[in-house]
């Protein structure tokens, strides 16, 4: 394991790899090309789990809060985690040719999150892709201040995941050239709104509260939470990112094929699986975590693993991604998002 010191973020030494290693796999597998599309029947999963959440919220209508919590953290954060998942696949507008029909299918994706985020998210997301590490574009990367405050203390580290959602919004305020307000941002935050007062009116309060403790449960405090410390923390040595192959895949839409989705992030989740059995030979030499729940354990306890232990670059004209995929690989993709 890469170890930080405790006042620095890691400096890679080498380029970004999923640029060049997106341009070997085409060379060797050219079948890879046929891969890239959209999956519009993820439209449909969206409408279920939304439809779901609802139900459940109703269910829960008169509910003690102990019940909500409990049902939040085992049942909706499970739900939410995977529309969060949806969310990122309109991003890369991975559902429908139009990006106006991703952006209403990330908005409605966004209902049950009652934090209207779906199209900010889109925003600091593509900049996470076209400057990977880059601290000024990169929202991933811990604040420089959040690192040093959480340290490689066991209770800051344990305090770190469970604010974590909170813990998200002081980040993208650091960016450049991130523009926050525009008429799409209000369409969501609006409608967003709208679904919140009238879970609340229609349903009861108690049912709102379930769906937040969902959005709660399935971005900090809980096993899931763990995505965000597989992806990019510097764990194995020589990898800038890391992939989860365990069984939660089948039920949050293959999010953990994280190598595969940065080296052709204009492949639909379901068929990042079948990257992977193409080029075995590209992902099968690298480690990968197999629990996030083992995964949580350890970056809480260990303290080798802190805030700091991420590849971090100053400058974005390092290695730019955008400049790295060759054009196969990210034709359905927009690296600046243009409303």
């Amino acid at each position: 394991m890469t170890e930080a010191t405790s006042a620095a973020f890691l400096t890679p030494a080498t380029p970004i790899p999923h640029g060049r290693r997106a341009k070997r796999i085409l060379k060797e597998h050219p079948d890879v090309r046929a891969l890239i599309g959209r999956n519009s029947a993820t439209f449909w999963i969206t409408a279920g789990i939304v439809v779901f959440q609802v139900a459940v919220a109703w269910l829960l209508r008169s509910s003690p809060w102990w019940v909500i919590v409990a049902a939040g953290a085992l049942v909706g954060a499970f739900a939410d985690h995977a529309l969060w998942v949806i969310i990122h696949e309109c991003t890369h507008n991975l559902v429908f040719r139009s990006p106006a029909a991703n952006n209403f299918t990330g908005m409605l994706a966004n209902f049950p999150i009652v934090v209207p985020s779906s199209v900010f998210f889109q925003r600091y997301h593509m900049k996470h892709h076209a400057y990977l590490g880059v601290y000024d574009h990169d929202a991933d990367v811990p604040n420089r201040w959040e690192a040093r405050l959480v340290g490689n203390s066991t209770w800051r580290k344990a305090v770190w995941l469970l604010l974590f959602p909170f813990v998200q919004l002081t980040r993208p305020p650091r960016l450049k050239e991130l523009r926050p307000i525009d008429h799409w941002v209000v369409i969501n935050f609006v409608i967003q709104m709208a679904f919140n007062v009238a879970i609340w009116v229609l349903i009861s309060p108690a049912a709102l509260g379930y769906l937040f403790a969902s959005f709660f449960f399935s971005v900090g405090a809980h096993p899931l939470g763990a995505r965000w410390i597989q992806e990019h923390y510097a764990l194995f040595p020589g990898q800038e990112t890391n992939s989860y192959y365990g069984f939660l895949n089948h039920f949050q839409l293959n999010i953990g094929y994280h190598n595969e989705h940065h080296d052709f992030p204009s492949v639909p989740w379901n068929r990042l699986p079948q990257v992977k059995r193409t080029a075995p030979e590209a992902y099968d030499t690298l480690r990968y975590h197999p629990s996030w729940a083992r995964l949580t354990w350890q970056f809480i306890t260990d303290p080798r693993i802190s805030l700091y232990t991420r590849n971090v670059r100053a400058d974005r004209g390092d290695f730019r991604l955008a400049e790295e995929i060759p054009a196969e690989a990210k034709e359905l993709d927009v690296p600046e998002y243009h409303p």
